[in-house]
């Protein structure tokens, strides 16, 4: 006899860019990506930036469909940290990525023209690309919009109106000033040039909010060049969307009370990630104990102490002792899932430690801290958590440090 879990289905997908099994909450966000896309000169390309967690990854794939509905191609990836190793290497991804779409692609070779009717062509696959991009002279700049430039003019044939290039994990593209290489630089650069000459290459870019701040400071005029679309956590609604829609599909007879979605709602933040993670895990227990005959319910401090260990234990091993100090402190603000400033944090460590934090070195821990990944510095100079709900999570390793201590 099957056992209920064969049964049953488990619909909850946490995971790095996983599709849930219901999308909640970001059709305002879906709708002005099909503004920008109605665009005849490209004026605005998009940031799509973020908190982890909070579906970023899982938006982009969403619009990728709208963007082939509405006549576009796309092409894509994600920029790993060996993107930034050199501007060749940002110049290979862009080459491997267009030729997905270009391969099938032909135009007259230059090199091999015959007298008559039937020149011979060259094929925009990779290799069709290279050979471009190396036949150009000039510096890197100048061989890549090339290649663009030249790609282009048989894409006009086929009736799209343009090419989305789109990255995912984009804060990891730096320029490399020691190394005298300038990838981030280069792909602003290359952007707002092909756009001048009208040819309709749209970027967007997906990453944490340490993204755009990266792209002004490589490119002033990178602020008029994005529209920028910060994605927030759930709001109730949208939370008890996500939690209660995939139950009530055919076939699944699993369904969440009023006062678990309500708890799965707070404890989560409404944060689709931990959405996904809180409900996967109830889902789970529940069958596994109706299998073993037990009363199926599921203690939400178990999946809690879980999600610590699976999302917030490897990000606070990086922090020192004395760095683990200050993000308590931080925890204590009522403003610490916000933003916060140099001068509230001291403060705060005034009242609760015995050796209390001067505002020079806070600053130069918080930008420590930024370098390992926990919080990062907005453009007006406050500082905020780069991981979500860190601070209820800090709690409640303070409770257990005090309970251990008494």
């Amino acid at each position: 006899m099957a056992s209920t879990q064969q049964q049953v289905k488990n619909p909850f997908r946490p995971g790095a860019g996983h599709m849930p099994p219901y999308l909640a909450g970001r059709e305002a966000e879906q709708k002005e990506f099909k503004d920008l896309l109605s665009q005849d000169v490209i004026l605005k390309n998009l940031v799509l930036t973020g908190l982890r967690g909070v579906g970023k990854t899982v938006l982009l794939e969403t619009l990728k469909p709208i963007a082939i509905t509405e006549g576009w191609l796309w092409v894509g990836a994600e920029f790993s940290e060996s993107t930034s190793v050199s501007d060749e290497h940002l110049c290979t991804r862009l080459l491997t990525d267009l030729s997905a779409v270009s391969s099938s692609l032909n135009i007259p070779d230059e090199k091999h023209t015959t007298i008559g009717f039937g020149g011979s062509t060259k094929t925009l696959n990779f290799q069709g690309l290279l050979d471009i991009y190396h036949a150009t002279p000039g510096l890197v700049i100048d061989k890549i919009k090339r290649v663009l430039e030249v790609t282009w003019q048989p894409f006009q044939k086929t009736g799209r109106r343009g090419i989305i290039f789109a990255y995912d994990e984009a804060q990891n593209l730096v320029d490399q000033a020691e190394k005298e290489q300038y990838p981030l630089s280069l792909l602003l650069d290359l952007f707002q040039s092909i756009q001048k000459m009208g040819i309709p290459f749209m970027l967007v870019l997906t990453g944490l909010p340490t993204l755009f701040p990266k792209l002004v400071e490589a490119r002033t005029f990178a602020e008029r060049m994005f529209r920028v679309i910060t994605l927030e956590r759930l709001n109730k609604q949208e939370s008890m969307d996500a939690i209660v829609k995939p139950t009530e599909k055919p076939g699944c007879t699993f369904r969440f009370r009023t006062e678990t979605v309500d708890l799965i709602y707070q404890t989560s933040g409404g944060y689709p990630y931990f959405i996904q993670f809180i409900c996967r895990e109830l889902f789970d227990a529940w069958i596994q104990k109706l299998d073993d005959g037990q009363n199926p319910v599921a203690k939400m401090g178990d999946i809690v102490r879980k999600l610590d260990t699976d999302f917030f234990s490897g990000r606070w091993a990086k922090a020192t002792d004395r760095q683990r100090e200050l993000l308590e402190v931080i925890s204590y603000l009522s403003n610490c899932d916000a933003e916060f400033t140099v001068q509230e944090v001291v403060e705060k460590s005034k009242q609760v430690l015995s050796k209390p934090f001067s505002s020079s070195h806070a600053n130069q821990m918080l930008s420590s801290l930024c370098a390992a990944g926990l919080v990062y510095k907005n453009r007006h100079g406050k500082y905020s958590f780069a991981v979500p709900l860190l601070g209820t999570f800090i709690q409640r390793q303070v409770k257990e440090r005090d309970s251990r201590t008494v």
